[in-house]
């Protein structure tokens, strides 16, 4: 079990959402729509004798223009807790991460907006996954 197993586990996982692609660690250009895994957080010594880490990651899904209508649509796709879009639906389709996590949860999406990026406003939400090793 790595950092970068997980990386890789959560963006294979994301992979099959159709159209999107994705990114296991911060690409220098991203070309929406795409998906980017990073790691927010890590907190050791979760149970007794340090039995449990928990890894916080992030999953940001950034669109087309924030200007577009179909950008709104599309991150909303993204967005539904089920369905052949869903970001939620797709990193939890494999909750081991093909062995690289006991257990994980995709346990909100705290926030969306506009992301300024390449001299380009375009929309995103960030996904907030909760990895058990």
């Amino acid at each position: 079990m790595s950092i970068s197993g997980i990386r890789a586990g959560l963006a294979t996982n994301l992979g099959t959402i159709s159209g999107l692609r994705t990114a296991a660690e911060i690409p220098d250009q991203a070309s929406p729509p795409i998906a980017i895994v990073n790691l927010q957080n890590i907190d050791y010594h979760n149970a007794f004798q340090n039995g449990m880490t928990n890894f916080i990651f992030t999953v940001q899904v950034i669109v087309g223009r924030a200007a577009e209508r179909e950008a709104q649509r599309r991150l909303d796709e993204y967005a539904e807790p089920s369905g052949a879009r869903s970001v939620k639906s797709a990193i939890e389709s494999d909750k081991s991460l093909n062995g690289n996590c006991q257990t994980l949860i995709v346990d909100s999406m705290p926030s969306v907006g506009s992301l300024q990026m390449n001299d380009q406003t375009y929309l995103a939400a960030e996904f907030s996954v909760q990895v058990y090793v």
